[in-house]
């Protein structure tokens, strides 16, 4: 799972130390927003079993790699209308991207043109907290790993993995205590109840969802 929009090291190491998979910096315009010499200071002080991922919105890809590498990130998450030209550009020099897309999207009838890893499901408004209709991510084509995010919680984690199945999961909103600072107790929380709708899949060297290491 991943806990995104951390702000500081504090944050970071908190994520990691409840069970995260992996973290997310915001590099778009938002309360969450962070610099990419800030987020490479954050970065060197995780283990390196960690994903680091940076979240950009219609930047342009060579600013998208400049920016992983200068933060030393090993993930690139690509969440506003970046063509598919765009997304292989980053995904020939970023070890693993995520393509995002509001549920409903029209360009979700051509996912298969994205050279993506893995395929993120939000909310029409990302960052909102608001919860979609997770029967509209049923019938989406499993060709990419699936990751579900947008209004996610931890009273309403275990229903979403358990109608989805979904590859991972991804936070933000609903494990702060305010805009860009992360609640101890919802982090936990959110973390445990994840686990349990899940628990097979979370053995160690198990093959299935939460794998964020495979093919890094």
């Amino acid at each position: 799972m991943k806990i995104c929009g951390i702000t500081s090291e504090q944050d970071a190491l908190l994520a990691v130390a409840m069970g995260a998979d992996a973290v997310g910096f915001v590099f778009a315009p938002s309360p969450r927003q962070m610099a990419a010499g800030a987020v490479a200071q954050i970065a060197r002080r995780l283990p390196p079993e960690v994903v680091t991922v940076g979240v950009f919105r219609d930047a342009l890809p060579e600013r998208v790699v400049e920016v992983v590498q200068q933060a030393g990130l090993r993930a690139a998450q690509l969440h506003g209308r970046e063509t598919p030209e765009a997304c292989s550009y980053v995904s020939g020099r970023v070890p693993f991207v995520i393509k995002a897309f509001a549920v409903g999207d029209p360009a979700l009838d051509q996912v298969g043109d994205y050279n993506a890893d893995a395929l993120l499901v939000d909310a029409p408004t990302p960052g909102s907290g608001k919860v979609f209709d997770w029967r509209l991510a049923e019938g989406l084509p499993r060709a990419r790993r699936l990751i579900l995010a947008g209004g996610l919680t931890a009273e309403n984690v275990g229903d979403a993995i358990s109608r989805v199945h979904p590859w991972g999961v991804d936070v933000s909103t609903g494990v702060e205590a305010s805009p860009g600072e992360k609640d101890p107790r919802k982090v936990r929380a959110f973390v445990q109840a994840a686990r349990a709708a899940s628990p097979e899949e979370y053995e160690p060297g198990a093959d299935g969802p939460y794998d964020w290491q495979e093919e890094l």
